[in-house]
């Protein structure tokens, strides 16, 4: 009990940032809205008025950033007024430097051409991991009050070989648009620190009070948030995770497998201190995604103390987190449980559930991911497939008994 105390205040102050960054919904692909799915429109189906007086954010297939669906994006900052190929953004994966700013944009398009159909309490948001990891996600999000979808999300990638953490620039978040015009216009920090309640509002017109209206009219009127982060390397310890099916030793450890309903998978979160000095109160915590749930009493660390591993009782590492000790320079440990795959929302198809495992040391965090992949088969269509086949087959049989009887007579 004493371990699981210290657990919950070193990872009490991380938790309340985790709640905005990492149980964000985030759908297989880079984009995704609270509808499931907005269709896409290309600029001439728009022109001919297809929205009607739906109020819809960036659903155009070619427009002026290419597809409106992928609206976050990322590149290098080396200061204002950038222009060529430095100036070019990146929607998908930004490998990082150590110490490199680089500015995250969002864009930001009402597609409606009805004139009275403004979108209202517009809010926009950018959620930063609080975490060092070798591959980081930045979400961007807009909310509206009368859209449809009412919000919006995509994403960007930042990842290098070595764990890294994003710092975000206080003071740089900065909307641009035509009708603010030149120099543009301020936004609060909140657009980050207060991802989880949706950011900052944010309007089309800059009308003298210091306030935005939140008001974001139809048309051709388009407006760009930037932030800026700054990309730190991590190497003071290290963290990997690996997984692969139960008593499966024999096929090793691996970045991702692929299961089905029923099986159970086993995870290993190795760490490991890098630095020049003693890491005291090691804390390690794991975040399991809905449809696997944990084996009790299958938690297990091994180090140099415990060579033959030790059990964890309970379930704290996957709500808590444990302190598993200190560590010299150039020492580690091991820490494995297992989990079965269970159908609590799956989706027909395939299925990508990722865990991720955290280590806490020298006051900050790190976490490594890796995934499970299921396959959940449509039953009905399956069930066609074999009513079909024993159809088939019958109609088959009667068809060869009866040449049989014609040859025999």
């Amino acid at each position: 009990m004493e371990r699981a105390r210290k657990a919950r205040i070193l990872f009490w102050g991380i938790t309340i940032v985790l709640v905005g960054s990492l149980l964000r919904p985030i759908t297989a692909y880079a984009w995704g809205d609270s509808d499931g799915g907005r269709p896409s429109y290309t600029l001439e189906e728009i022109k001919s008025n297809v929205l009607g007086d739906k109020i819809v954010f960036n659903s155009i297939s070619n427009g002026t950033i290419g597809d409106e669906k992928n609206f976050v994006g990322a590149r290098e900052y080396n200061g204002p007024n950038i222009s060529g190929t430095a100036n070019v953004w990146n929607g998908n994966e930004i490998t990082v430097k150590d110490g490199q700013e680089y500015i995250i944009r969002l864009y930001v398009h009402n597609n409606t051409l009805q004139e009275d159909n403004v979108a209202k309490d517009v809010k926009v948001a950018f959620s930063i991991p609080p975490v060092s990891a070798r591959r980081l996600q930045v979400n961007g999000f807009i909310e509206s009050s009368n859209a449809s979808p009412q919000r919006y999300w995509d994403y960007v990638d930042f990842v290098g070989d070595t764990p890294f953490h994003l710092e975000y620039i206080y003071d740089s978040a900065l909307l641009e648009n035509s009708g603010i015009g030149a120099g543009g216009f301020r936004l609060s920090d909140e657009i980050v620190t207060n991802a989880s309640g949706g950011g900052t509002q944010i309007g089309y017109y800059d009308h003298g009070d210091g306030t935005l209206d939140g008001i974001i009219p139809a048309g051709n009127n388009e407006s760009f948030i930037t932030i800026r982060v700054k990309a730190v390397f991590d190497t003071s310890f290290d963290v990997e995770t690996k997984v692969r099916l139960v008593n499966d030793e024999d096929d090793g450890w691996k970045d991702s497998v692929e299961v089905s309903v029923g099986d159970t998978v086993e995870f290993q979160i190795s760490y490991m201190n890098m630095s020049d000095a003693v890491q005291t109160d090691v804390a390690v915590r794991n975040l399991l995604p809905d449809n696997l749930h944990y084996v009790d009493g299958s938690a297990r660390v091994v180090n140099a103390k415990h060579s033959d591993g030790i059990s964890i009782e309970g379930d704290y590492l996957n709500t808590d987190g444990i302190v598993i000790g200190s560590y010299n320079t150039g020492t580690g440990a091991t820490i494995t449980f297992s989990a079965k795959v269970a159908d609590d929302n799956l989706t027909v198809g395939e299925n990508t559930l990722e865990n991720l495992g955290q280590i806490m040391a020298d006051s900050h965090t790190m976490q490594a991911s890796t995934t499970v992949i299921v396959l959940k088969k449509e039953r009905l269509r399956y069930a066609l497939y074999w009513a079909g086949g024993m159809i088939c087959l019958s109609a088959a049989t009667v068809i060869f008994i009866r040449i049989w009887r014609h040859k025999k007579l």
